[in-house]
């Protein structure tokens, strides 16, 4: 779930917005240049009840949004995908940032949760264009027409809904360690094999664990974007998402937790194998893990996605609006493929021949 509200400008009335850049409220008409806390008392969502915490996953994620609040605020539906995004009444939300299906505005927002934190757009949309570039430099089996009849469709710069959660963790695992020494003499070699059993168990805290809250953003996708700085989060007001896009959540933190506990499962299991060293081989035999003191927090992630066409075909990448980490598919020239799959068969008959006939 998320918004965006509008801000004119008090010396030429038109819309402010929140520049990455200069990282401030600006008005892109007349460029004056707005201090944050100045506009805040605009904005009648600084009174976030902090979350509560208790045994087990807290519920209390995001809180409800105050009288009037969500005043301009519109959603905008894909006919294709079914995705709902947020915007205010004069954004310009013609196609969908996932799909680039186009988009219909169908009603007032109302509902939801107002999320805790919001990571700001640290990159603008032509550092956005420029890692698009960037990306496709150095790839071989890049077609070459590609680079040069690629464009850009659809740059949106879209703030995703993710869960963040929070845990203590006591682990025991038990596994099957061996160690191998081999010696010889004049007549054989031994191998003596010999095997342990090792304990070990201890307690682990996570934090910030995120889970993305939106079906529409490939869950691979969002993490393959990972890391996101959250010490660089702020309490979310409404101007920051002035300018962009906003992802409605439509995956709860109830149904988030699965995937949580998942994420965070695997990364015990990593962190205790590490500790067991010395030895030739293991085996994990058996684990046990819970949790407590589990917290839940509601932010949002700025991600720009970008859509393009080449050759009948639809290519989405997305960069982190933070770092500037990029991903996304690039397409294959089926021809240098079968080429360099030529090539490197006949390297490997020329050199198998040429073995062969020294013996």
């Amino acid at each position: 779930m998320a918004d965006l509200i509008s801000y004119l400008c008090p010396c030429c009335g038109g819309k402010i917005e929140y520049n990455s850049t200069v990282q401030e409220m600006k008005c892109p008409f007349c460029e004056t240049v707005f201090d944050l806390e100045t506009l805040a008392s605009y904005d009648s969502a600084l009174n976030e009840q902090p979350a509560e915490s208790n045994v087990g996953w807290d519920q209390d994620a995001g809180c409800e949004w105050e009288q009037g609040e969500t005043e301009g605020m519109r959603i905008y539906k894909c006919q294709a995908c079914g995705g709902e995004v947020i915007g205010d009444e004069t954004t310009g939300a013609s196609r969908c940032p996932y799909c680039d299906a186009p988009v219909i505005m169908t009603g007032q927002f109302s509902g939801d949760l107002k999320p805790d934190l919001v990571i700001p757009f640290q990159l603008d949309k032509e550092a956005a264009k420029k890692a698009l570039l960037k990306h496709m430099e150095g790839k071989k089996l890049l077609p070459k027409v590609f680079k040069s009849e690629n464009h850009i469709d659809e740059i949106k710069g879209i703030y995703v809904p993710v869960w963040l959660f929070e845990t203590d963790a006591n682990a025991h695992f038990q596994y099957r360690a061996r160690k191998v020494r081999t010696w010889s003499d004049q007549q054989f070699m031994y191998t003596e094999t010999s095997y342990f059993n090792v304990t070990r168990a201890g307690k682990i805290a996570f934090a910030n664990v995120p889970v993305d809250g939106s079906q529409k953003m490939d869950d691979a996708l969002m993490e393959s974007l990972e890391p996101f700085d959250i010490s660089k989060a702020v309490d979310f007001k409404t101007a920051f998402l002035s300018g962009y896009l906003a992802d409605r959540y439509d995956v709860d933190a109830e149904t988030s937790k699965r995937r949580a506990a998942d994420r965070i499962q695997a990364s015990i299991r990593q962190e205790f194998a590490k500790t067991v060293q010395g030895y030739s081989g293991f085996e994990q035999e058996q684990e046990s893990m819970n949790f407590h003191d589990g917290k839940t927090k509601y932010a949002l992630y700025p991600v720009w996605i970008l859509n393009t066409t080449w050759n009948g075909t639809k290519y989405t990448f997305a960069m982190n609006g933070q770092s500037g980490k990029f991903v996304g598919n690039l397409p294959a020239d089926k021809s240098k493929s079968w080429q360099y799959f030529f090539i490197a068969t006949a390297v490997t008959t020329v050199i198998a021949y040429l073995i062969g006939s020294m013996f």
